[in-house]
């Protein structure tokens, strides 16, 4: 859980092993990925979000992932409370670009992390030594 410039932000998820395996070997680039294990990862916010020219309500979403080659895509979902791997594409509320970098220090499990920043925030996700990220702010805020 996070207090992000006035916005409660918290992200409910299970965190699965690589066990001697990549990333890549667990989350093929291409496949839509669940971003944690079991349940579906969920991201509750008591404020209006901005990522990039998505604008995310105040409520509950499920946060899937696209992994690529060279960037990622973070994947805000309106439908919750679903198992992790039911990923309904219509239920999109819509995708935004993360930037792919490398983990300062490898993450056995997944995690996922809001950093604040200069700019509002961002929502990061590690696993291995691979790191994602997408910028946002609360709506509102400069």
């Amino acid at each position: 859980e996070w207090t992000i410039d006035g916005a409660n932000i918290s992200i409910q998820y299970g965190r699965p092993y690589l066990k001697g395996r990549t990333v890549g070997d667990v989350v093929p680039s291409g496949t839509i990925w669940r971003a944690g294990a079991d349940e579906a990862t969920t991201l509750k916010t008591d404020k209006p979000l901005k990522f990039g020219n998505l604008s995310v309500p105040a409520g509950t979403y499920t946060l899937f992932t696209l992994p690529g080659d060279k960037q990622w895509q973070l994947v805000i979902s309106k439908e919750t409370g679903q198992w992790g791997t039911a990923y309904k594409e219509g239920q999109d509320l819509g995708r935004v670009p993360m930037e792919v970098g490398k983990a300062k220090t490898a993450a056995e499990q997944v995690t996922w992390s809001v950093d604040d920043t200069p700019k509002g925030a961002s929502l990061r996700l590690e696993w291995g030594t691979t790191s994602v990220s997408a910028p946002f702010t609360v709506a509102g805020q400069s």
